[in-house]
């Protein structure tokens, strides 16, 4: 109880520290294994990169991943992040119990603080960013239109999340290129995600994007089928796109099978992304740097409809902001979670963005309290932002005084 009561006095620090109000979290929770965050700031891991395979169907290449440090990462004096911001972020990550990472980005690149930003991370849906990327990049090249018609089958589903599946007949469903777009980033639609995934040349298509982008240590994996049935232990067969086959034959699964698998996934995820390298990327989007600037705004606006995770980073921008995201949730393995994310542009009413991403790669902690963890960076983005207008406003009055 005692512990209990410490981690929400830790809570509320970081909400103090940027003068917001504390949410105080009910459901009590356990300590992190995590090094002290004091003793990592004060020994501070080198930037070395390693290569690492990715291991997917028929395709392995090599992608410059950070080596994985003994003790968490931290990077909050970085560029002249503003210390209060800092302060407020680092109590937060280091009171969540399990591994996360954090990174945030000033749109002009004047700052950045992350908090283990520089480790892999599972993606999870948080990888339909880069399809999308992809798409809009083969329409600035004309190997695609936007209104195209394409028809979907039966063969074509997937598992999990895919509301578009109730619309596929026995003779199909014809829609565009636009509309799979918009499934796939606004609701998450796992089937519409992978057809346009294929549409674009498959996996490999989307990993030379990432490349030839240089958007940094960001992993792509085979497709949700393959990729789903190997985190929960599996081999992926046609029948378990429909009703509940793949949830009948994952729970047949011996739990040592399913542990074992999930180990293996949170230890090397193959749709590993660093925190840093996602919020970087968001923010060379938002400049146009990886788009046409009608290509740009066009998949701006998609990802502000985004209609997942409204108990997130939205629900910690303020009114009048605007939020361009993408979330992404892992399977479930009894109180166990690989992968709870969001990531994101905030924008503020005066037109300053920051990339944010907030990334849990694995924990317990109930969903209140990964919740909690997303919004809180993004509410505290947010006062950062209005303490330094509030700054500026003093400043530029004392020097008219002056």
């Amino acid at each position: 109880m005692a512990l209990f009561v410490g981690q929400q006095q830790k809570w509320a620090k970081a909400a103090t520290l940027m003068g917001l109000a504390a949410v105080v979290v009910s459901t009590p929770f356990t300590r992190p294994a995590t090094a002290n965050p004091a003793k990592a700031a004060a020994s501070p891991q080198s930037a070395n990169t390693v290569i690492m395979k990715l291991r997917s169907t028929g395709h392995s290449i090599s992608i410059p991943l950070p080596q994985a440090s003994p003790e968490p990462s931290i990077n909050d004096s970085a560029r002249a992040a503003p210390p209060q911001m800092t302060a407020a972020l680092r109590a937060l990550w280091s009171s969540f119990p399990g591994k996360a990472g954090i990174a945030v980005m000033k749109g002009d690149g004047s700052w950045f603080v992350s908090y283990r930003g520089d480790e892999p991370m599972p993606q999870q849906s948080v990888s339909k960013l880069w399809v999308a990327i992809s798409v809009m990049d083969a329409v600035d090249k004309g190997k695609l239109r936007l209104e195209d018609q394409v028809t979907l089958r039966k063969s074509d589903m997937t598992l999990f999340h895919q509301p578009i599946a109730g619309l596929i007949g026995p003779n199909g469903y014809t829609t565009t290129i636009a509309s799979l777009l918009k499934r796939a980033m606004t609701q998450s639609d796992n089937t519409a995600n992978d057809f346009l995934m294929r549409r674009v040349g498959g996996p490999s298509a989307i990993r030379d994007v990432i490349a030839s982008k240089r958007l940094g240590a960001i992993r792509f994996g085979p497709g949700e089928r393959h990729f789903q049935a190997a985190t929960a232990g599996l081999t992926w067969k046609p029948e378990y796109s429909s009703g509940w086959a793949f949830q009948t034959a994952r729970a047949a699964l011996p739990l040592s099978v399913r542990k074992a698998a999930m180990d293996r996934y949170v230890a090397d995820p193959m749709d590993g992304a660093t925190p840093a390298a996602i919020a970087r990327s968001l923010v060379r989007l938002k400049r146009g740097e990886l788009l046409s600037p009608q290509s740009t705004q066009y998949l701006l606006n998609v990802m502000q409809s985004t209609v997942t995770g409204r108990a997130r980073l939205k629900a910690g921008v303020p009114a009048g902001w605007t939020l361009a995201h993408k979330t992404g949730t892992g399977q479930d393995l009894g109180s166990r979670t690989a992968g709870f994310n969001d990531v994101g542009l905030m924008t503020a009413p005066d037109g300053t963005s920051y990339g944010i991403a907030v990334m849990i790669a694995d924990t317990k902690a109930p969903i209140s309290t990964r919740q909690h963890l997303i919004q809180q960076v993004a509410a505290i983005v947010a006062q950062n932002h209005k303490n330094g207008q509030y700054a500026a406003r003093r400043v530029f009055g004392e020097r008219a005084a002056d």
